[in-house]
């Protein structure tokens, strides 16, 4: 009857997106922070107890070594200075001592001004040789085996800019607490960066050339993550379940290891979850 031929069951089609494979090279690398840091830095100390005349230098300046950083006259001096004045004022007795850089770099501590008494023995500023500055890459020690693949590298800095390192180093000590070594890398840049500036490393730790591979969101998993399939399309309107074995992972891609794919086949890309073994599916902008 015409009310049977009414009563067939309505075909639910999910609106789905497709993908293929595509062989290319997959890196699988983590990010790590690396933070940038003077090796050497130089503390400034007077020698003498005394006044200190004229301060040169501001924080964040450049030096030279040998540069007069302060004058410094001590309490004897000054005392001199004004028995010599009564005597023969046209006597200008100066008795000051010069306080030189002991080496090139920034002055990023500054401990006291001018006008200020100091004793002998005390610092007064703190010069970070710009020579050595690197950034100081924090390593899980299990990455160790890798370095040999990463001894150039590049960093990302917070506002973008990106960075070309050379590892150099690493330090004799392991943080006890998060089991990871410090590396120093090298940078060549003329840019002014600031000390405790955290970048960001990509450091690789497995490289492979042609692999078969689909984007992340085409893998589906269980809940325990025991098991891992796509959904290929047989026709233009059915998409059946394959179960496949992953390889490497990057931040968009997983490698297929089995089943082969070809070029050919059609993966679900979207509207891929949830579906059973076997579903009617419609490919979007397909009538």
């Amino acid at each position: 009857s015409k009310i049977a031929e009414e009563d067939t069951t309505v075909k639910t089609e999910t609106p789905v997106t497709i993908t293929s494979i595509s062989t290319e090279i997959l890196i699988e690398s983590v990010e790590l922070n690396a933070v940038s840091s003077f090796l050497l830095k130089t503390n400034v100390k007077v020698n003498a107890n005394g006044y200190l005349q004229k301060a040169n230098i501001k924080l964040g300046d450049y030096v030279n070594k040998g540069d007069e950083l302060f004058s410094l006259k001590t309490k004897e001096a000054t005392s001199l200075e004004n028995t010599v004045n009564q005597l023969d004022s046209s006597f200008h007795f100066k008795g000051s001592i010069s306080i030189k850089a002991p080496g090139s770099g920034y002055i990023t501590n500054l401990d006291h001004q001018a006008g200020d008494y100091v004793q002998d023995g005390e610092q007064i500023a703190t010069i970070s040789d710009a020579g050595s500055f690197v950034f100081l890459l924090n390593l899980p020690y299990e990455l160790t085996p890798f370095l040999s693949q990463n001894n150039s590298l590049q960093l990302k800095l917070p506002d973008g800019t990106l960075l070309n390192g050379k590892i150099e180093k690493g330090m004799p000590t392991a943080d006890a607490v998060s089991q990871t070594q410090s590396y120093a890398i090298k940078i060549s840049t003329n840019k002014m960066i600031p000390e405790n500036l955290i970048a960001k490393v990509i450091f690789i730790k497995k490289t492979k050339s042609n692999m078969i591979s689909l984007p992340k969101e085409a893998v589906l998993t269980n809940e325990t993550q025991a098991e891992f399939w796509v959904m290929k399309m047989v026709n233009d309107s059915i998409a059946v379940k394959i179960p496949i074995e992953k390889g490497m992972e990057t931040a968009d891609r997983v490698e297929i290891l089995s089943p082969t794919l070809s070029k050919s086949d059609k993966i679900l890309l979207t509207g891929n979850y949830g579906l059973g073994d076997t579903a009617r599916v419609k490919i979007a902008g397909k009538k």
